[in-house]
């Protein structure tokens, strides 16, 4: 696949990128004065209809990035919406995301005449076709129920001009490549193909091989690199006393809104119970919470009604929630990638943030394999009761042979396959139920210089 490597642009303002006048109008309403690197680099190819190959987080604005390009085409070709179709498609990997990215087309293009549509699992498939059989212009999804939609005839993909894949390493995570395989045929063999991952593990090189013509190719923030303003803490506790420990950090007057981690959707919920018996108002958000529910869990915690949101990893892409000064993962990640989305949900747009991670003997491993993967050594406190560390030491297991890694990504540290994106899809990972359920990617803000960025 032969690409070309798009430079960093020299944009003052949205207005040097050539975006149609009702667009540069939303924008100035949102507030949005300065492109961010990615929107800058890769704007004006889109404007000339060219594919493109972005490695970006979250965080840098890549929402943007592509949905301003696909509103001012559109716009400057001002068809029909058809019937039972849709003229851009956007697949994400979960519902959280593909509702926040088409509310951002639906901001960004609100002087225009377009009809957006988001189609996910989870909630009644009847209003969805109905809407699709009066045509739409966008149409975000997550695959399982696009296929649905598909499936059920009640969606043509015939008249798709430009189609784009949004988090492709989370799709691979989550068990959907087979599904978007599924999906391309369907689509026009002419169109215009974006396609976005924070990581290109060899699966989805192979994907973005298929899918793009030529591509022009912009990175930006790279996959392993945490952002500098997010003071980082590993406090090492026992098991047990874990519990108690967030308790206490919590009741810390300087802790702000804050997101906490576990590794299990049971697990979230006994943290949420523990909290409110200790008089903490929080809330989870997980694959088993109905879509009312984590709505209403994202809601209260925007607007501040809940200072504590319990999470899967579901939250720790996409999910954009301004003001987050703490994360707390009270389970380390068995993913080391998982911890640098997980942590770039605080010190957003210039802000500081904090990230406080619990510990435990179990979780040396994962600890280690972050540690490994971020090319740093992070400050830790020993929160252990006296004689733990000693009797720690006298049941670890004896070091592995050489060349052997630890951190597996699913059962206990150092067991099974070791850290890194090679296994296949849908092994090793913990699934969430529902073929639309799982998580969502956070990445770094990447803000410069003054003036606010377009987000997403």
């Amino acid at each position: 696949m032969a690409a070309l490597y798009a430079k960093d642009l020299i944009l003052t303002s949205f207005t040097d990128l050539g975006l149609a006048a009702p667009i540069l109008s939303a924008l100035a309403a949102e507030g949005y004065e300065k492109p961010t690197p990615i929107q800058g680099q890769a704007i004006p190819h889109l404007l000339q209809g060219r594919d493109l190959l972005g490695i970006a987080q979250t965080g840098t604005g890549k929402t943007a990035a592509f949905a301003l390009p696909i509103i001012d085409r559109l716009s400057r070709d001002n068809k029909p919406a058809p019937r039972h179709g849709c003229r851009a498609l956007v697949l994400s990997p979960t519902r959280e995301l593909a509702s926040q990215i088409a509310e951002s087309f639906r901001s960004y293009g609100r002087n225009l005449r377009l009809r957006v549509a988001v189609v996910f699992g989870g909630v009644s498939a009847r209003p969805q076709a109905q809407e699709l059989a009066r045509g739409v212009d966008i149409l975000v999804a997550t695959p399982g129920r696009l296929l649905d939609h598909l499936d059920g005839r009640a969606l043509s993909l015939e008249h798709v001009e430009v189609f784009v894949l949004d988090e492709a390493d989370q799709m691979l995570d989550m068990g959907f490549i087979h599904a978007i395989r599924r999906v391309v045929p369907r689509l026009p063999k002419v169109r215009q193909n974006l396609f976005f991952s924070a990581t290109m593990p060899k699966e989805i090189g192979q994907l973005a091989g298929e899918l793009l013509r030529n591509p022009v190719e912009v990175s930006v923030t790279p996959v392993a690199t945490t952002a500098e303003r997010i003071n980082q803490q590993v406090l090492f506790i026992e098991t047990a006393r874990k519990r108690g420990l967030l308790v206490e950090i919590l009741r810390d007057d300087a802790m702000g809104r804050t997101l906490v981690f576990s590794r299990t959707k049971h697990g979230a919920d006994r943290i949420v119970r523990h909290l409110e018996e200790a008089n903490i108002p929080a809330a989870a958000i997980h694959g088993n919470k109905s879509q009312g529910q984590r709505e209403r869990a994202l809601a209260d915690f925007r607007a501040g009604r809940r200072k504590i949101l319990v999470a899967t990893d579901i939250a720790a892409r996409g999910i954009d929630v301004d003001g987050v000064t703490h994360v707390v993962n009270f389970d380390l990640p068995n993913i080391p990638e998982s911890y640098v989305h997980r942590i770039g949900r605080t010190a957003r747009a210039g802000a500081d943030g904090s990230a406080i991670s619990f510990c435990d003997a179990e979780e040396r491993a994962y600890l280690r394999d972050i540690e490994r993967l971020t090319r740093q050594s992070i400050p830790s406190e020993d929160r252990r009761l006296p004689g733990s560390a000693a009797a720690e030491a006298q049941t670890r297991p004896a070091a592995r042979p050489a060349g052997g890694k630890p951190g597996a990504r699913g059962g206990k540290p150092g067991a099974g396959k070791p850290a890194g994106r090679t296994d296949a899809p849908g092994r090793g990972r913990q699934r969430f139920a529902g073929a639309d359920q799982g998580r969502a990617r956070a990445g770094n803000g990447s803000g410069n210089g003054s003036g606010r960025h377009a987000r997403g």
